[in-house]
C-alpha cells in the first residue's frame, strides 16, 4: 500500500533515491481505490491508462526531461472535460457522454507530467453542499462514513482524504472546493475569479465558477495554481496578470498583519460551538504572535446567501437550457414530438435539486420579476464586493470559519431547502466578490470530525495568501 505523502517534494525525494517509482505509486493508489469503493468517491477510474502514463513519466524522469508535476497522481472532478473520456457532471442527462476535447487545465496538468487517475463523484452539475445530489449516489466522508464529505467537490476531497490519489482538482462556485476541504481536513483553494481558465469546465454559474486544487499541503496547492493559472485564448474572462511563483517562502511574515474576523461568526447561535471555539483559538494564536486581529460587522451578511442563489440559479437556468434531448444530452424513450422530447428528457435527465434551481432561475429572469430579483441581486452583489474590498484595504486578511458546522449526517433532510443553502453563509462572500479564499485544516472536534478556517485576501494576491496560510498552519 502507498504511504501517505504530504507534498510532492516528498514523493520526488523518494523517486530520486530509488525508493519508489511513479508506476508503483499509481499501483498503490489503485489498491486504495479498490479497497475504498464503498466511499463512492470515483465515477470512473482510468486504471490501465494511468499505469501507462506512469511508465512514460518514469522514463522521462530517467531522461531528466520530466515536468514540474512528475510524481503527482491527480483525480479530477466529473465536470472537467478530458478528451476521449466520459464526463457527466454526475447527471443522468450526460450519462455516457464522451468529451471531444480537453479543458485547458487538463492540458496544462498533463504537459507537466501529472498522472490523472480518474474522475470523481460530485453533486449533479456542482449543485449542492453535501455530495448527495448525484446520479451515482452519495459520497461518504472517510473520517466518519455516516457523514457527508461536503459538496459539490465531495468525491475529489474524499479521494485525497482516503489516500486514493495525491491531489485533486475541483470547482468552486459558492464554496464547492473550500467546504469539502474543510469537512475532510484538507487544504482547498479558490483563486481570484479570472485567474484560472474555465474552458472545458461544464458550466453551472459562469460569473462564479472557478477551478481550485484540493491538497494536503499549501506547497502543492501553490504549485497546482501556478501551473493551471494564466491567460487562455478560449476564456475571455481571464485576467492578463502575470503568473508568479506561488510557492510559499516558509518564513515568518516580514511585518505585523492586520486581520479582520466576522463578529457574527463568534456570536451567532447558528454557528456550532466547537467551530466558534476553533476560531477563537486561532484568533488568540495570531494575537499572541503579535498580529492585529479585530472583529468587524459585515452589514450585508444577511444578503449574502439570497444574492448568491438568485444569481447562481439564474445563470444555471441559462447554462443548462442546452440539455434538452435535441442539442445535447439524454433523450427520453417516451419522446414522440418536440415538446415531449423537451419535457420528458429534462424531467427524467435532471435530478430534483437541479430542476429546483433551473425553475427558480427561470422565475427570477422572467418578465415582471427580472427587476425585482435578478437586477436587484446584481446591485447588491456590487455592494458586497465594494464592502469586501473596503475591508481588505484596511486589513490584510479576513478570517472566518469555512462552514458553520462540521460534516453533518448523510440523509439529513431539511423540509426547507433554504436551511441547507445557509450552509454556504461563510463561503459565498468570496464567490460574490471574486476575491481569493483558502480553507485550512485546523484540527478536529470532540467527535473526530475535521474543522476548517478560511482566509480571504485582495484580488490576485494569492502569493501573499499562500505565504500567510503556511505560516498560519504553523502557529
Amino acid at each position: 500500500m502507498t504511504k501517505s505523502y504530504t507534498s510532492l517534494s516528498e514523493i520526488k525525494s523518494e523517486i530520486a533515491s530509488g525508493e519508489i517509482t511513479v508506476e508503483k505509486l499509481v499501483k498503490g493508489y489503485l489498491d486504495k481505490i479498490s479497497a475504498n469503493t464503498r466511499l463512492n468517491a470515483f465515477n470512473e477510474v482510468f486504471e490501465q491508462e494511468a499505469l501507462i502514463c506512469a511508465q512514460n513519466v518514469d522514463s522521462r524522469i530517467k531522461q531528466g526531461i520530466a515536468g514540474k508535476l512528475a510524481g503527482m497522481v491527480i483525480a479530477i472532478k466529473d465536470n472537467i472535460c478530458y478528451k476521449g473520456h466520459k464526463v457527466s457532471a454526475s447527471s443522468k442527462i450526460l450519462d455516457n457522454f464522451t468529451s471531444v476535447y480537453s479543458s485547458t487545465i487538463v492540458e496544462r496538468l498533463l504537459a507537466e507530467d501529472a498522472v490523472i487517475i480518474g474522475r470523481c463523484n460530485c453533486d449533479e452539475f456542482a449543485m449542492g453542499a453535501s455530495n448527495e445530489n448525484s446520479y451515482f449516489g452519495a459520497v461518504k466522508n472517510f473520517a466518519d462514513e455516516s457523514r457527508v464529505p461536503g459538496g459539490s467537490s465531495g468525491g475529489s476531497a474524499v479521494a485525497v482524504q482516503a489516500g486514493m490519489c495525491h491531489a485533486a482538482i475541483g470547482t468552486d462556485t459558492g464554496g464547492s472546493v473550500r467546504q469539502p476541504a474543510s469537512f475532510c481536513g484538507l487544504v482547498g483553494l479558490k483563486p481570484t475569479y479570472g485567474r484560472i481558465s474555465r474552458h472545458g469546465i461544464i458550466a453551472y454559474a459562469s460569473s462564479f465558477d472557478q477551478v481550485g486544487p484540493i491538497t494536503r499541503s499549501i506547497e502543492d496547492a501553490a504549485l497546482l495554481l501556478e501551473i493551471m493559472a494564466g491567460p487562455d485564448e478560449y476564456d475571455s474572462t481571464l485576467a492578463d496578470n502575470a503568473v508568479p511563483s506561488y510557492l510559499p517562502d516558509n518564513n515568518k511574515p516580514e511585518s505585523i498583519k492586520k486581520i479582520a474576523y466576522l463578529q457574527e461568526a463568534v456570536s451567532s447561535p447558528g454557528v456550532d460551538s466547537e467551530v466558534k471555539s476553533n476560531l477563537v483559538q486561532y484568533i488568540d494564536k495570531l494575537r499572541n504572535a503579535g498580529h492585529i486581529v479585530k472583529p468587524i460587522a459585515f452589514e450585508l451578511l444577511d444578503f449574502l446567501v439570497p444574492t448568491y442563489y438568485i444569481l447562481a440559479m439564474a445563470e444555471a437556468s441559462s447554462n443548462l437550457s442546452r440539455y434538452d434531448g435535441v442539442h445535447i444530452g439524454y433523450r427520453s424513450p417516451a419522446a414522440v414530438d418536440l415538446l415531449s422530447t423537451y419535457k420528458n428528457s429534462r424531467s427524467e435527465g435532471f435530478g430534483k435539486e437541479v430542476k429546483r434551481r433551473i425553475m427558480l432561475g427561470t422565475f427570477v429572469l422572467s418578465a415582471g420579476y427580472y427587476d425585482a430579483y435578478f437586477a436587484k441581486a446584481q446591485k447588491v452583489r456590487r455592494m458586497i464586493r465594494e464592502k469586501t474590498d473596503a475591508i481588505l484595504k484596511e486589513y490584510d486578511f479576513i478570517l472566518i470559519p469555512t462552514a458553520p458546522e462540521p460534516a453533518f449526517p448523510i440523509g439529513r433532510k431539511e423540509k426547507d431547502p433554504v436551511v441547507t443553502y445557509l450552509a454556504d453563509i461563510f463561503t459565498v462572500q468570496a464567490s460574490l466578490s471574486g476575491v481569493p479564499a483558502i480553507s485550512l485544516p485546523t484540527g478536529n472536534n470532540s467527535k473526530g470530525l475535521p474543522l476548517g478556517l478560511q482566509l480571504l485576501t485582495r484580488h490576485f494576491e494569492e502569493k501573499e495568501l499562500l505565504n500567510f496560510s503556511e505560516y498560519f498552519l504553523g502557529l
